[in-house]
């Protein structure tokens, strides 16, 4: 269920992205974009979940996109459409926030093989 939620976020933020009218270069671009989060886990688990979480919340992409219909900017509901798509297409994947303990230990369960855990 969690993962269909996922499904209809991406669905969702890609449907409005459409009507936008933004370019889909720019989505490409910039769809992988909070991923570089993932450099946080260099500096250990704890750092790495907490950049991951920052960038992997939906408070980010609703934040942007309020900021941006409530000032007439689409360039802001644009970066916020691709976010919350790059976050609905993790979640669908079964990727969810994480926990301290390692990139493995998600709100949406364990990541990896159960016979690994």
């Amino acid at each position: 269920l969690l993962r269909l939620e996922g499904l209809a976020l991406l669905v969702l933020a890609v449907a409005g992205y459409a009507q936008l009218g933004a370019g889909w270069g720019s989505f490409a671009l910039l769809f992988l974009a909070p991923d570089i989060a993932l450099c946080g886990y260099l500096a250990g688990p704890r750092v790495g979940a907490a950049l991951y979480n920052t960038t992997h919340s939906l408070v980010g992409p609703a934040l942007l996109g309020g900021a941006g219909l409530a000032t007439g900017a689409p360039v802001a509901m644009a970066f916020a459409l691709v976010w919350a798509s790059h976050i609905g297409f993790d979640r669908m994947l079964g990727y969810g926030l994480k926990y301290p303990r390692g990139f493995g230990f998600t709100h949406l369960g364990r990541l990896g093989p159960r016979d690994a855990w």
